[in-house]
């Protein structure tokens, strides 16, 4: 097999939410093996601020101001993207929020927005692109998903429902459309370094050391870990893969954990 079966040369990619953090990593591998790159964000300031950090990496990103769950406002700006950019090849369902409470104490106003945009927004966007793709004769739909699409953990009922519920849209996704050559997978990052993570990799943090302790691996995963999954699940080398889940998290979901000494 050829290295430029993961070539994207030519294709356009759409990473959802990418104007930091995960998503920005992803869609800067991405736009390395060849593609271009379009992403989008409900704040117009960071939408601003990220074409400005793209472009001092030398890509030549084109930024959309639209939020996932709004049907309307997604159609309207697909329709854009593919005039303006192209036919989406590539969808990165990335945008997420989490919101740690106790389940006893969570509104469930806070529990329906979670599942609104870590749940309906990629089906709304999935739907929104997949006509195009049915018509171009293919496509690679990628939806981050999460440990929590397995595991429970305190505080996350909102975020582990709507991941476990995307894990399942995923393999259903997959099986509708993979006769029109359409790949539907997610990625499950582990526990990732990022600003957002900082305060709890603090040294000598608890969370820090559990998990360290309960990842085989020893470390906290990077956005760049995540580089490599996105770029193989965007690319003719997956065309057989579909309705997987790659988990990227140190080997977390393989290990019962330390036994105690």
């Amino acid at each position: 097999m050829s290295s430029d079966t993961f070539r994207l040369d030519g294709k356009v990619a759409l990473v959802t939410g990418a104007s930091y953090g995960i998503g920005m990593a992803m869609a800067r591998a991405l736009a390395g093996a060849g593609a271009t790159i379009v992403f989008n964000d409900r704040n117009p300031e960071r939408v601003t601020a990220a074409i400005e950090e793209y472009k001092r990496d030398g890509i030549d990103a084109r930024g959309y101001l639209f939020d996932v769950t709004d049907e309307i406002a997604v159609k309207e700006n697909i329709a854009r993207i593919t005039s303006e950019v192209g036919v989406i090849d590539i969808l990165v369902n990335n945008a997420g929020i989490i919101k740690r409470v106790p389940a006893i104490e969570m509104d469930v106003a806070d529990f329906r927005e979670v599942i609104d945009i870590d749940l309906t927004g990629p089906f709304i966007m999935s739907k929104a692109v997949a006509p195009a793709m049915i018509k171009k004769g293919g496509g690679k739909i990628i939806n981050i998903c999460s440990m929590m699409s397995e595991l429970g953990r305190e505080t996350v009922s909102a975020y582990a429902s709507a991941k476990g519920g995307l894990k399942m849209l995923t393999r259903n996704l997959a099986c509708e459309w993979a006769e029109f050559n359409i790949q539907v997978n997610g990625i499950g990052p582990g526990y990732i370094a990022t600003p957002q993570t900082a305060p709890l990799r603090a040294e000598g943090h608890p969370f820090n050391s559990f998990i360290i302790g309960r990842t085989p691996a020893a470390r906290w995963g990077t956005p760049e870990d995540l580089q490599g999954p996105v770029v193989f699940l965007a690319s003719g080398a997956s065309d057989f893969v579909n309705g997987h889940i790659l988990y990227v998290d140190g080997g977390i979901l393989a290990y019962i954990g330390k036994q105690p000494k």
